[in-house]
């Protein structure tokens, strides 16, 4: 029986590392992103599942992502790693209030309201922990303003911002609770699920 159980935690401990690399090259090579992943308790993986991960003195934590939406989000606010800030980004965690969640951690980066409101045509239920000396400052839920300029561009190829004039795009938010968006411009509601950025 124990024979049994240490080799269930072995191939236990192979599949986790397994993933984390898949993932980790994954996510490096999407993103560029610098990346640190800090330890996957995988020893009793079905009795417990610990991430640790450290806390930050300044930045910005955001935490209630929609579960596999924490990449959509760095690439919505221009997160990349390039400036040397350290980013933690913690995917499909276990969370009491959802199903699953996603986490992301920069260090010395702090959300305009701008971002904010990027963050909840991706990720509604999403809250955006701004911390200062270790401690929690402020904390805002992510929320849709009346219109989104720049960020996404338009689904129909003959919209004028998909053509040569350089015009930027514009969309409304008609259904705040739907997530509904129309571009300014030619009216075509666009599917939230199959945007682009601009």
């Amino acid at each position: 029986m124990e024979l049994r159980q240490t080799a269930a935690e072995t191939i236990a401990d192979v599949v986790v590392e397994m993933v984390v690399d898949v993932v980790v090259e994954m996510v490096v090579e999407m993103s560029k992103t610098q990346l640190i992943i800090y330890g996957f308790t995988s020893t009793h993986l079905m009795e417990q599942s610990d991430l640790l991960v450290r806390r930050i003195r300044e930045g910005t934590v955001i935490d209630h992502i929609d579960e596999g939406r924490g990449l959509q989000v760095l690439e919505a606010i221009g997160i990349n790693g390039r400036d040397g800030s350290l980013i933690t980004i913690a995917l499909n965690v276990p969370s009491g209030k959802f199903r699953k969640k996603d986490i992301i951690k920069v260090e010395n980066k702090f959300l305009k309201d701008d971002d904010t409101n990027k963050l909840a045509v991706i990720a509604p239920r999403a809250t955006i922990n701004i911390i200062k000396g270790y401690k929690l400052v402020e904390k805002r839920r992510a929320a849709l303003p009346n219109e989104i300029d720049r960020i996404f561009r338009c689904s129909n190829p003959d919209c004028i911002t998909n053509s040569t004039e350089h015009i930027e795009s514009v969309m409304d938010v008609v259904d705040k609770e739907g997530c509904v968006l129309r571009c300014r411009y030619c009216s075509r509601v666009l599917d939230v699920s199959q945007l682009e950025y601009n």
